[in-house]
């Protein structure tokens, strides 16, 4: 998305390191309402409705073939009893009534985990993630150290050790986390220092965002500037959706 490119680079530019923006899952999506059509081919289109107008809409060729009525039965099933849950909270409980109340509901579980199931949606599990601005913190004097330097590569390739640092920030009590030293993402951690702050869909479901980037980091500037730009993101995804 170019909007979230944009919030990256002027993040980048701020820090002369890595300007960092996490997405959430799919699995983390409020479910307001679902709508479940068959295409003539067989494959079939779930359009998610969440808070805020959000939809999220995928073209999937279920495991069997499903007519129309079991579309619509499927989809009023989960209308009625999981509107306002996540799609993660959706499939647990799901996956319990499968095993305990499977009778009552005869195929509709089934048939909900095979259209609603954040996995068949192909949804990854772990946040997106968008990094700008590497070559700028390969070129620090900080990571002169070839060793430091490839782990640190290594780091931003593997993805998820950033993700589990920039998401604590949604759990702070502070408006933006500072975090002087950050040996979760790699061994070269002592030199680094990663300020971040979260900000919100218009469905309420929440992101990170973020800059990595030396110690030596201007850090009234670079908190000032994750400040400003988690807002103005959170207010432009509302205006997108």
């Amino acid at each position: 998305m170019e909007i979230t490119e944009r919030a990256g680079h002027v993040l980048a530019e701020v820090s002369n390191g890595l300007g960092i923006v996490v997405s959430p899952p799919l699995s983390k999506t409020v479910l307001e309402h679902v709508r479940i059509w068959l295409l003539p081919d067989g494959r079939v289109v779930v359009v998610l409705i969440s808070p805020g107008g959000v939809t999220r809409d995928k073209v999937l060729r279920p495991p069997r073939t499903f007519s129309q009525p079991e579309l619509d039965a499927t989809a009023e099933f989960l209308n009625r009893n999981y509107s306002g849950w996540t799609l993660e909270a959706i499939r647990s409980d799901l996956l319990v009534k499968l095993a305990t109340e499977s009778e009552r509901y005869e195929g509709l579980i089934t048939s909900a985990l095979a259209l609603a199931d954040p996995a068949i949606l192909n949804d990854e599990t772990a946040s997106q993630l968008h990094v700008e601005g590497t070559a700028q913190i390969v070129g620090a004097p900080e990571f002169a150290d070839q060793v430091q330097l490839r782990e640190l590569l290594s780091a931003i390739e593997e993805k998820h050790r950033l993700v589990t640092v920039l998401n604590a920030c949604i759990d702070s009590p502070e408006p933006v986390l500072v975090q002087i030293g950050v040996k979760e993402i790699s061994l070269s951690g002592d030199n680094l220092a990663l300020i971040s702050a979260p900000y919100s869909r218009a469905d309420g479901v929440q992101g990170s965002l973020g800059v990595l980037g030396p110690t030596r980091m201007h850090y009234e500037r670079a908190i000032n500037a994750v400040a400003y730009v988690a807002q103005i993101f959170s207010e432009s995804l509302s205006k997108i959706s």
